[in-house]
């Protein structure tokens, strides 16, 4: 897992991040939490989702937005942060030109800036959202969400309103020639600080039936 720097719209970027087991290995991009409330790419959520496609044979990065840690920059209401997201995805495509697919994973305020790069970037092929803010953020853009993935959300949530999580959810799953999951996990809070072993598990139960055999198989070739 070692540290990496990267260039950033507003300067360096620092990163974590994970090559993949093959060159054809698929990507996944994960982004943290709200920089302004400590959100950071060490976050628990952000970690171990890194790890759950890390150990699928993925390239992985994680990385800091602007303003966080050794990262260049100052806080920039999500505008910003969309184009870090863009440029850390940029930096993934570099090094993984054979790469087949691309997924993004995020928590939070990650998870809304991760559906904004899924609008901007065709090339992605999945998502997983953990805890989108919707009751806090305009998910509006959705329209039409561009690739099947998964939102999970915990019951006992204290800053997202399971009824605006659902909300999203049901209207995501209006559409047609993709299918959004929902997941919700009994008693979790917002930050599943005591059941981040059942998130861990719906995640990839949910990979389980995305990635068919075939392309299993690629990132042990």
């Amino acid at each position: 897992m070692p540290e990496i720097i990267f260039n950033g719209p507003e300067g360096r970027l620092q990163g974590r991040y994970l090559p993949g087991s093959a060159t054809k290995s698929p990507m996944a991009l994960i982004l943290h939490p709200q920089p302004q409330h400590g959100g950071t790419m060490n976050n628990k959520v952000v970690y171990n989702l890194y790890h759950i496609f890390g150990r699928r044979g993925f390239s992985v990065l994680r990385f800091n937005f602007r303003g966080v840690g050794r990262s260049e920059g100052k806080f920039d209401d999500g505008l910003g942060e969309l184009s870090d997201a863009a440029s850390a995805l940029d930096w993934l495509q570099i090094f993984n030109p054979n790469s087949p697919t691309c997924w993004v994973a995020g928590f939070s305020f990650g998870a809304w800036i991760g559906m904004q790069l899924l609008m901007r970037r065709p090339e992605i092929h999945g998502f997983i959202s953990v805890a989108p803010p919707a009751n806090l953020y305009d998910f509006g853009f959705l329209a039409p969400c561009p690739a099947s993935g998964i939102i999970v959300h915990g019951e006992k949530d204290e800053i997202v309103s399971t009824t605006s999580v659902v909300k999203l959810a049901e209207k995501l799953r209006t559409q047609k020639s993709i299918t959004v999951d929902y997941e919700e996990i009994p008693g979790a809070n917002h930050f599943f600080e005591n059941e981040m072993p059942e998130l861990v598990d719906r995640v990839e139960a949910y990979l389980d039936t995305r990635l068919a055999p075939a392309e299993q198989q690629k990132t042990a070739e």
